[in-house]
């Protein structure tokens, strides 16, 4: 049988078109290489970031006219590397992006289970937390808790830790009514198992799959809503280097020297555009597997 009668015969197989699978692996190496980037960012960077000398300030990147080989990217409005600024930067985006994920999936994910699988009025419930959730503008509470609070790495993460855990909650909601009158879940109560190792080891890996997918598109909203506060003075604090304080740090000086905005706005585009398009092929690859 030839190689294309084989993968017609498997059953649940389905076959992606080719820019659907690069764009996947596109988004597995931008992912992987910002993971690589964050972890070995003291012996990535050239130059100390916080170093500052305004004889250096705003030397364009090494391209541009006046550009200088040490300062591959050039340097910010106080003589900063930009190069070791953005790496860092990496550093700061990931880590809020994976900590806020964790947080919020933690919230969402037991609400939604609960829910879920009880039903009734615990359902009721947490429907209802849901609704709570929905109804409250995500960003201009994260700029209300920041500003009375005080901005820091540790306030920003658990604040979008605790607002971004509704879409967990719905989709965990979902799956697992739609499992919990399976088989398999009988089978667990019949042989007299607790309902939380039911939860935790019948449910929940039933479902894991659909979580993965969720944890990518709250990871890249995350990413994105960190760079707002940034922006609007209300996230990581100064002198850290986030790429959302980047930018807002350069808009004075965009006119007339507008790669010190557009350098930090590409990466945080080129990052934000792997993880969604790591989300997609997740969802094509678990969809398939849902089908067998």
């Amino acid at each position: 049988m030839s190689s294309v009668g084989i993968a017609q015969a498997l059953p649940g197989r389905r076959r992606f078109p080719a820019f659907r699978r690069l764009a996947t692996l596109l988004g597995v190496v931008i992912v992987g290489t910002a993971l690589l980037v964050a972890i070995f960012a003291p012996y990535l960077t050239p130059h100390d970031p916080f170093a500052q000398d305004l004889n250096l300030r705003l030397i364009p990147p090494v391209w541009m006219e006046g550009g200088q080989p040490t300062h591959l990217l050039g340097t910010d409005q106080i003589g900063r590397d930009y190069l070791s600024r953005l790496i860092y930067g990496t550093r700061i985006s990931m880590l809020i992006g994976v900590l806020a994920v964790i947080t919020s999936g933690l919230i969402g994910i037991t609400l939604g289970i609960v829910g879920g699988f009880y039903g009734g009025r615990t359902d009721d419930f947490v429907m209802f937390l849901i609704t709570c959730r929905l109804s409250i503008p995500l960003i201009l509470v994260a700029l209300t808790v920041v500003a009375l609070v005080g901005s820091s790495l540790a306030v920003v993460i658990l604040t979008l830790g605790l607002l971004l855990w509704d879409r967990f909650a719905v989709v965990a909601r979902t799956t697992a009514m739609q499992v919990r009158n399976l088989d398999y879940i009988a089978a667990a109560q019949a042989a007299g198992a607790s309902r939380v190792h039911i939860l935790v080891r019948e449910v929940l890996p039933n479902i894991a799959n659909h979580l993965v997918v969720v944890a990518t598109l709250e990871m890249a909203l995350a990413i994105l809503l960190e760079a707002a506060l940034s922006f609007l003075g209300l996230g990581v604090p100064p002198p850290l280097p986030s790429w959302g304080l980047m930018i807002a740090e350069a808009k004075e000086y965009m006119f007339f020297s507008p790669w010190v905005i557009m350098t930090p706005g590409v990466v945080l585009f080129v990052l934000v555009l792997g993880v969604n398009l790591l989300g997609d092929g997740l969802r094509d690859m678990l969809g398939a597997d849902l089908e067998r």
